[in-house]
């Protein structure tokens, strides 16, 4: 897949999965996989961003299989940011199918 429309992408994805569940990190990369192929060090970043800027909150969870891991719940702020990008990206990808729709 096209790098430029992978890092465009990324930031909805990881809304779109915590808005339904909390998770850790590596879970979330896994589940953002399932549609982009992407490692660790694509998401963390974007995790940290968006807990800075409010869109997250952390908190800890004892493991059974290692050290206490840390999970990613959504906030407000966060649901709001995805409606928001997902507006976006509706608006965004019709356009873009309409417009190559129109030279075929």
């Amino acid at each position: 897949m096209n790098t430029q429309f992978k890092k465009g992408v990324l930031e909805l994805l990881v809304l779109d999965i915590v808005k339904d569940n909390d998770m850790y990190g590596y879970e979330l990369v896994q589940k953002v996989s399932e549609a982009v192929l992407v490692n660790e060090g694509t998401i963390y970043p974007i995790l940290k961003r968006l807990t800075n800027e409010g869109c997250f909150e952390t908190y800890l969870e004892e493991s059974k299989e290692g050290p206490n891991r840390k999970y990613y719940h959504i906030t407000k702020k966060g649901q709001v940011r995805f409606n928001n990008l997902w507006q976006e990206w509706e608006d965004f990808s019709l356009k873009v199918n309409q417009f190559i729709g129109r030279k075929k």
